[in-house]
């Protein structure tokens, strides 16, 4: 058993329809996007000081019917899992829970020893409030392959982000991998992450048969990403919000963006 949280660091570009109004570009500086707190970096002797606080904690509220093995690491999806061999308990945690309270620690011990499932929703709660925690370890970056056979992501970037964003998009970008599967059913043309500030085009865009300003378009929309992030309405997750989608409409071949995107999707799927 384990218990998941599904990852929010990316927003997934999907097609919109367009609507019969049309915003006008923005002559108005855009906001500037405000820079994320570095997270305080720990020594591994501190790591491994609180992981083993972190492991007499659990092993306490217990008692002595388990003996508790604990791992921590940075996983960007499950949180907390576990795997019960009496007398032994093997438990891993998202780095997160090092400074657990009290309350916490004992969900993890209800949870993962006792089998207790309402303690679970005392480890949703706790991960929901900490998901700027989620991969917010340093790491260093992977490089990013920019230029494909036919375009240079870079120079589409910066060209796009003078005329558009004054310059004011912070962000790395490249295509993404190939893989080996030819068919598919469905396709991110683009994906931001808002965690790294990358862009990733998939490179079934990267061949001449696919016009420049469709391209153009598929990078202009994962840089509003930067500008109008995701946020919650009604208690669902909006990755497209009004702000976000009016100022998509201000690109120039919106409409026909749309349209290419419409007659030659099955192209793009067969890779």
């Amino acid at each position: 058993m384990q218990l998941e949280l599904a990852p929010r660091q990316l927003d997934l570009f999907r097609t919109l329809r367009p609507e019969p109004a049309r915003a006008a570009l923005s002559r108005e500086p855009l906001p500037t996007p405000a820079a994320e707190p570095k997270p305080k970096l720990l020594s591994r002797h501190e790591v491994l000081a609180r992981a083993r606080e972190l492991g007499h904690r659990i092993a306490e509220a217990l008692g002595p019917e388990l003996k508790v093995h604990l791992s921590v690491h940075d996983n960007g999806s499950t949180m907390v899992s576990f795997r019960r061999q009496p007398p032994l308990l093997k438990v891993r945690v998202h780095h997160m829970f090092l400074d657990a309270p009290d309350q916490v620690v004992r969900a993890i011990a209800d949870y993962a020893g006792r089998g207790v499932r309402k303690a679970g929703q005392v480890l949703d709660d706790y991960i929901a409030s900490r998901q700027e925690r989620i991969r917010a370890l340093p790491r260093r970056p992977a490089p990013l392959q920019v230029r494909g056979r036919c375009f240079d992501l870079q120079a589409l970037f910066d060209e796009l982000n003078q005329r558009y964003f004054q310059g004011g998009i912070r962000a790395r970008i490249g295509w993404g991998r190939q893989n080996g599967r030819r068919r598919r059913k469905s396709i991110r043309l683009g994906v931001y992450d808002h965690k790294a500030r990358e862009i990733r085009l998939h490179p079934a865009l990267d061949r001449p048969d696919v016009p420049r300003f469709f391209v153009e378009y598929i990078v202009f929309h994962e840089m509003l990403h930067q500008l109008f992030p995701s946020d919650r309405h009604t208690g669902r997750h909006v990755h497209h919000p009004r702000a976000f989608r009016d100022r998509e409409r201000a690109f120039p071949r919106f409409e026909a963006a749309l349209a290419w995107e419409k007659q030659h999707l099955h192209r793009l799927l067969r890779g």
